[in-house]
Order: C-alpha cells, then structure tokens, then sequence
C-alpha cells in the first residue's frame, strides 16, 4: 500500500523540516495571525467540532488558517481528524475517499483512518479513491497545520469532493456523522473563497457567505454562492461539513478570521478571499 507523497512542498509551502516550521510559526506570529504560538491545551474539554480553513500557499492563506488551529491547541486533542476538500485536479472519483497508505509531509508521516474510511465508502455516497488525492493540495495543506499543533497520535481521513451540490454534500456530511465519534473526531472542511476579486468586492460577497456559515444552515451556503456568484472554491465540503458537525453536536459557529490576500500579500487589485471558522457544542 503506498504512501501519499507530499504534491505542494516547496510550492505551497517550504519543503524542509525546519524551513516548514520556521514558515508555521511565521504564519502564527502574522500580524493577520493569532498573534502567538499555539501552547498546551488550557480547556478540560473539547469544544471545537469542525473548523473552515483556507488552503492556499502560507504566504496568502497561513495567517487566516493559523486561527483554526490555535483554537484547536488550546483543546483536548482529537484522535481523528476528517478533511474535506476540493477537487481541483479533475481526476479520480466524485467523492474520494483515501483508504490507501500514510500521507507524508516534510514534518512527518501521518496514518489513516482506513478502517472509517471504509465506513464512510460503505454508505453509498463516496468511493475509495486514490486518483482524486495524488496531485490535490486542499487537504494536503491543512497537514503540517495539524502536525505542528497536535504532533502525533492522531489519523486522519482525507476527502475529495468534484461534486459539491447540496445533496451530495448532505449526504457525505450524514455519512461521515455516522461514521465518527464527537468526543474524539475533529472536521476540517478545507476551502478559499473569492477568487480574484477586486478587494472590495471579494469582502462583500464572502461577508454573505459568512453569514449562511454563521447561521449553520449549510444548505444556505450553496444557495449563497450560487446566488451572490461567489467563486468559493469548496461550497460541497463546507456543507458537508457543517452537515456533520451539526448531526454531531454543533450548535453555533465562530468567525475566527476572515482576510485577503490582499492583506497578506500586499496586493488589491485582485485577491482571494480566506476565511477561519470554529463549530461548537
């Protein structure tokens, strides 16, 4: 069974061990960032079940994504960590499911879920997959992200979604709901939003979007997208997402951070919109 091959290292983010922890913790101390390294756990319990979190390169994206996962410090560890992502490639099924080997990244090597993830397949609405995941970097990036915060110890299960309608994206958000334990799994739907927007506009239209996610209603996020044209690049694992979360105990969601690379890069006339959000018990 092979393992998966980081696809993005020293593109997306650096592909040494020292330099990628260098650029985590660059990207925690970002202005835009949380403003501080992520330090032990200080709540007794879990609170966080699913996380919105932006997969472009560090340099854009890190400071935004950094805020899901310093919350995510501050908990319990999960032992299992859902990433849903979008199919950018075009390849392989779906709705990919990865049952295949580790996936390595250059912090490290991280196990899979198989057993889940065949739960998941099992239910009819994904297929085991590997095709989708060789070349994809919407779950990859969120990688060393956890990594650094949670070390080892935990497995992941990651996801591909070429379809992203509100059905397929119930269905996978149910499924997955069925398949997972709340106390000890941990949902990250893994997405950018406006794509090369002028600055103003990509704030408006992500600011709706923010709001359907706001109101846990994921149906409301697609029917937003399709409405406002936004150019969200992973309506299906937002939904999905938000569907599972909510099947598994989420109440309310938190905007952690929401910027551009506008912000980050420096760069107005054309940005990509990046959100951070928390759903909670």
């Amino acid at each position: 069974m092979r393992d998966r091959a980081p696809s993005v290292a020293g593109t997306f983010y650096e592909s040494t061990y020292e330099s990628l922890r260098k650029r985590l913790e660059w990207c925690f101390l970002h202005k835009i960032g949380p403003g501080s390294l992520p330090s032990k756990p200080t709540r007794p319990e879990r609170s966080i079940l699913g996380l919105v979190s932006p997969h472009a390169g560090y340099i854009y994206s890190g400071p935004i994504a950094a805020h899901g996962y310093f919350h995510i410090s501050q908990e319990p560890a999960p032992k299992v960590v859902a990433i849903i992502g979008p199919n950018h490639t075009g390849m392989g099924a779906g709705v990919s499911i990865w049952e295949g080997g580790d996936w390595e990244t250059p912090l490290g090597k991280i196990p899979v879920e198989r057993q889940l993830a065949r739960s998941i397949a099992d239910q009819g609405v994904g297929e085991l997959d590997s095709e989708a995941h060789l070349f994809e970097h919407s779950v990859e990036v969120q990688l060393p992200f956890l990594q650094y915060v949670l070390g080892e110890g935990f497995r992941i299960i990651p996801i591909c979604m070429m379809l992203q309608d509100t059905e397929t994206s119930a269905e996978l958000g149910s499924a997955v709901a069925k398949s997972l334990d709340p106390a000890s799994a941990l949902l990250v739907a893994s997405t950018d939003f406006s794509h090369y927007e002028p600055y103003s506009v990509a704030y408006l239209k992500d600011s709706k979007v923010a709001e359907a996610i706001l109101g846990m209603e994921p149906a409301a996020v697609g029917a937003t997208v399709e409405r406002e044209e936004v150019s969200m690049c992973g309506p299906g694992p937002v939904m999905a997402t938000m569907t599972a979360a909510k099947a598994m105990g989420a109440r309310t969601a938190e905007k952690l951070c929401y910027a551009t690379s506008g912000d980050t890069s420096g760069s107005k006339g054309e940005v990509v919109g990046y959100g951070s959000f928390a759903m909670k018990h």
